[in-house]
């Protein structure tokens, strides 16, 4: 029995401005586009309804929906983390206090030295622009953070919108890192070179030992939602002209 898969319906996906919010929907030949638990798309800028329209004005006769993620993130904001904000706000939050920049390798040296050259730099950057203060330490036994630390962690987190939020637990979740996703919400850095901060024992793995090509194919589909992440928060922004 074949897998029965979902057609086009429509002929053209149009944003349509919310008469009484500064938010977008979207209408399929005129009729207002809704996410899976039925609740109305809307979404917070322009950009952002851009970029689901396009996903389905460029869908064939049956839809894929694994060439829309900025539909997928759309309504996993809207039906999962608006529902839950301060939930996974907090679950974001905690990875604060067990960042992957903050734990070291005690040998060898060699490794020692490339992660600090790696993720010294971004632990500095955190401080002198948050005043959020994350010290390393050698091994794996966790050692709690800075309260006063912890807790601006917790305020730039809470202080997210549904969509932003969606965007941010990606970046975070997928990097092991707060610092990193932060960076990466922020522009810091191109997404390539943040998400290579975040793979520096994995490189290391591989000089010493070899190629994994298995291991290789699931961090490129990781670094494609990284990026995908990227873009989703910064066009989720409604706080400045996203670009």
């Amino acid at each position: 029995m074949s897998e029965w898969k979902a057609r086009r319906f429509w002929k053209e996906a149009i944003i349509a401005p919310e008469a009484e919010a500064a938010e977008f929907g979207i209408l399929l030949d005129g009729r207002p586009l809704r996410s899976p638990a039925k609740a109305p798309l809307v979404l917070p800028t322009q950009e952002l309804a851009r970029a689901v329209a396009e996903e389905w004005n460029a869908q064939g006769e049956v839809i894929d929906p694994q060439t829309m993620p900025f539909t997928r993130s759309a309504n996993a904001a809207i039906d999962k983390v608006r529902a839950q904000h301060g939930e996974v706000a907090a679950m974001i939050a905690a990875y604060g206090d067990s960042d992957l920049l903050c734990y070291r390798a005690e040998a060898p040296e060699e490794l020692v030295a490339r992660q600090a050259a790696a993720w010294d730099p971004m632990l500095d950057w955190i401080k002198a622009r948050h005043d959020i203060a994350l010290s390393p330490v050698n091994g794996v036994m966790h050692k709690p953070q800075d309260f006063d630390s912890l807790m601006k962690i917790k305020g730039i987190t809470q202080a997210m919108n549904a969509f932003e939020l969606t965007g941010f637990h990606d970046l975070v979740g997928l990097s092991g890192s707060f610092v990193l996703g932060l960076a990466a919400a922020e522009r810091v850095k191109p997404a390539q070179e943040l998400w290579a901060l975040s793979r520096v024992d994995e490189t290391w793995q591989c000089e010493q030992w070899g190629r994994d090509l298995e291991a290789e194919e699931a961090s490129a589909t990781k670094e494609r939602a990284f990026s995908h992440a990227m873009r989703f928060f910064e066009f989720s922004r409604t706080d400045i002209a996203a670009v």
